[in-house]
C-alpha cells in the first residue's frame, strides 16, 4: 500500500510539474511577447522622431546591438535596412504590417524564420510624409526556449523529481503508519482516519460474528472430542485416499498403533489383510461388518462409507473389542456342552440301574446296593442343578439375602466340622488361625465361599497333606487366606480356574467327584458380597486363594 501511494503522489507530481511548467512558459511567453510589441512601438516613436528631423543621417547613429531598422518610402521601397543591403530587398508593400501601417498609421506582424526556431515580430510606423518605418525583433518560440533551456529543465525537473519522491516517501509513510498500527483486535478503539470509521465497525461485526463461530466450532469440537475419547469403541474418520481426518485413542489402541503428529493413512496402523480388505470394500461403498483378530484382541470392525453426491468421498469405521464376548460365547458353549455332559452321565446310570432292576435281572439281595447306587447318582445330579440355579442367580442379581453379622472365625471352625470326616478320610490336616473377625454380610453366600474354598483344598490335597485357614482381622478389609499344600495350578490354568466346568486334572477330578462349579460359584460369590478373590500357587507345592471382604465391620 506504501508503494503504491508513493507511486500515486510521484505520478500526480510529474503531472503538476509538467502541466504548471507549460502554463508558465506559455504565460511568460505571451507575457513578454507583448512586452516586445511595447519596446518595438516605443524604440520605432523615438526613431520617427529622429527620422523627422534628421533624415537619412538619422540611421547612421544607430547603435550595432541595436533592433533591425527598416525605412520604406510609400511606393514600397527599402530605403534603408540596418541588417541587409536595401538595393537587393524585394519591394515591401504588400507585407503584412506596411498594409496595415499605411491604412491605419501602425501595424504589426509576426513571421516564423527558416530556422523554424525562432519568430520574428515587426512593428511598422507611418511616418507624416507616408513613408514608414518598421523594426523588427527576433522572438524564440516555445520549441526553441525549450531547446535552448533543455539542460537547466532537465536538472530542475530531477531535483524535483528527488524532491517529490522524499516527500512522497514521507508523507506515504505518514498515512499508512496509522493504518499499520491499527489494534484490529479491537477495532472500535482506534482513532484514527474518519474514511476507513465504516471499515473499521464493519470489521468489528465481522470478527465479532467469526469468533461466535470460531466459539461454537470449538465448543462442537470439544465435545466431539470429549465424547470419542471417552469411548471404549476405536473411532476412524477417513477419505477416499485412506488418510485419517480424525480418531480415538481407542482406535490406535486397538489397532495396536502408535500416535503421531502428521496425517497417515489408516492402512498403516494395521497390515492385517483383513482390516484392508474390508477399508477397499467400505471405499467401494459397501456396509461392512467383520470380526478379524487385530493386535492380538478379537475385534469386530463396523464400516460405512460416507457419500457427497453420490459419489463416496470416505468412511467412518468403528472398532469394537468382542474379546470378552467372544470368550462369554465361547464359555456359554462349553457350559452348555459341559452341562448337558454332566447331566446325562448321572441320568444314563439311574435309568440303566432302573432298566435292571425292571427287568429283574437283580437279585433280591443285591437291590438295596442298586438303590443305592440310584440315590448316589441322583444326589448329583441334584447337587449339579444346585449349582448351576445358583450361578445363574448370582449372575442375574436375583438373590435376595437379609444380611447378618457373621464371625469369620467361627463360620470357618463350622465348615471344618463338615468336612472333618472327608478330610480324615483324605489325610488331610485341618488348621484355622487368626482373630474372631465379625462381618456385616449375606451368610449363605459367605458359607457356600468358605465351604467352596476349603473343600477343593481337602480334594486336591496330598496324602498327608494340610489345610489351613487364617482369618486376618487386624487389617482396614477383613481377608481369609486358604492355603493346600496340594498338587497346586499351572500358571497356564491361572487365568481359567474359576471358569464353568473347567479342570486343572480331568482325571482326578473325575475321580474325586464334583460338578466343576465350585470355584465359579466361589468367584461370582464374592463379586455378589462386593469383595474379590486372588490366587497364588506353584505346581507340586499347593494352592493359597485370599478372598478380601468390603470394609464393612459391625
Amino acid at each position: 500500500m506504501t508503494k503504491r501511494i508513493l507511486k500515486s503522489i510521484l505520478l500526480v507530481s510529474v503531472i503538476v510539474l509538467t502541466v504548471s511548467s507549460a502554463l508558465t512558459m506559455g504565460i511568460l511567453y505571451n507575457y513578454f511577447g507583448k512586452q516586445l510589441v511595447k519596446e518595438l512601438r516605443k524604440e520605432a516613436a523615438y526613431l520617427a522622431i529622429s527620422v523627422e528631423k534628421k533624415g537619412m543621417e538619422a540611421f547612421e547613429s544607430l547603435p550595432h546591438e541595436a533592433e533591425r531598422v527598416t525605412y520604406i518610402d510609400q511606393d514600397g521601397n527599402v530605403l534603408f535596412d540596418s541588417v541587409a543591403d536595401e538595393n537587393a530587398m524585394e519591394n515591401h508593400s504588400q507585407r503584412e504590417e506596411i498594409k496595415e501601417a499605411a491604412a491605419k498609421g501602425h501595424g504589426t506582424a509576426v513571421r516564423k524564420s527558416d530556422t523554424l526556431s525562432k519568430k520574428t515580430l515587426y512593428y511598422a510606423l507611418r511616418l507624416e510624409d507616408g513613408s514608414i518605418l518598421r523594426v523588427s525583433s527576433e522572438q524564440y518560440n516555445v520549441p526553441g526556449i525549450i531547446g535552448g533551456m533543455i539542460q537547466p529543465i532537465l536538472i530542475m525537473l530531477v531535483l524535483m523529481v528527488i524532491l517529490s519522491y522524499f516527500i512522497a516517501s514521507r508523507l506515504s509513510g505518514k498515512i499508512v503508519n496509522p493504518i499499520n498500527a491499527l489494534d484490529l483486535e479491537h477495532p472500535q478503539d482506534n482513532q484514527t482516519y474518519d474514511e476507513i470509521a465504516p471499515l473499521l465497525s464493519k470489521i468489528n461485526r465481522q470478527q465479532k460474528s467469526l469468533q461466535h463461530e470460531i466459539s461454537e466450532a470449538k465448543r462442537q469440537q470439544e465435545e466431539f472430542s470429549i465424547i470419542t475419547e471417552n469411548m471404549e469403541e476405536g473411532f476412524v474418520v477417513i477419505d477416499n485416499h485412506t488418510e485419517i481426518l480424525s480418531h480415538n485413542t481407542s482406535a490406535l489402541q486397538l489397532l495396536g498403533a502408535k500416535p503421531e503428529k502428521e496425517r497417515r493413512s489408516v492402512l498403516a496402523l494395521n497390515r492385517s489383510e483383513d482390516f484392508q480388505n474390508a477399508v477397499e470394500r467400505v471405499l467401494k461403498g459397501q456396509h461392512v461388518v467383520s470380526n478379524m483378530e487385530l493386535a492380538g484382541t478379537s475385534c469386530q470392525v463396523t464400516a460405512n462409507p460416507v457419500y457427497n453426491e453420490k459419489q463416496v468421498t470416505g468412511a467412518v469405521l468403528l472398532i469394537q473389542d468382542v474379546t470378552e464376548r467372544m470368550r462369554g460365547e465361547q464359555m456359554r458353549r462349553e457350559f452348555t456342552a459341559n452341562v448337558s455332559h454332566e447331566l446325562k452321565t448321572p441320568l444314563t446310570s439311574i435309568s440303566g440301574f432302573a432298566e435292571i432292576i425292571q427287568d429283574g435281572y437283580v437279585k433280591p439281595e443285591d437291590t438295596k446296593k442298586f438303590a443305592g447306587r440310584i440315590f448316589k447318582e441322583a444326589q448329583r445330579l441334584i447337587t449339579l442343578v444346585n449349582d448351576v440355579i445358583k450361578i445363574s442367580q448370582l449372575d442375574e442379581g436375583k438373590m435376595v439375602f437379609a444380611k447378618e453379622t457373621v464371625d469369620l472365625y467361627e463360620e470357618t471352625r463350622e465348615i471344618f466340622k463338615r468336612l472333618e470326616q472327608k478330610a480324615e478320610e483324605a489325610g488331610v490336616h485341618l488348621y484355622l488361625y487368626g482373630q474372631h473377625r465379625k462381618v456385616t454380610t449375606v451368610k449363605t453366600i459367605l458359607e457356600e465361599i468358605l465351604f467352596n474354598l476349603c473343600d477343593n483344598g481337602v480334594k486336591y490335597n496330598k496324602q498327608g497333606g494340610n489345610l489351613t485357614v487364617t482369618i486376618k482381622g487386624d487389617e482396614k478389609r477383613p481377608q481369609i487366606l486358604v492355603e493346600d499344600t496340594g498338587i497346586g495350578i499351572a500358571p497356564e490354568d491361572k487365568n481359567r480356574i474359576f471358569e464353568r466346568f473347567y479342570r486343572v486334572d480331568k482325571s482326578h477330578s473325575k475321580a474325586i467327584g464334583g460338578t466343576g462349579l465350585g470355584l465359579s460359584i466361589v468367584k461370582h460369590g464374592s463379586m455378589f458380597l462386593g469383595g474379590e478373590v486372588k490366587l497364588e500357587s506353584t505346581v507340586g507345592e499347593g494352592s493359597r486363594f485370599i478372598l478380601t471382604l468390603p470394609e464393612e465391620t459391625e
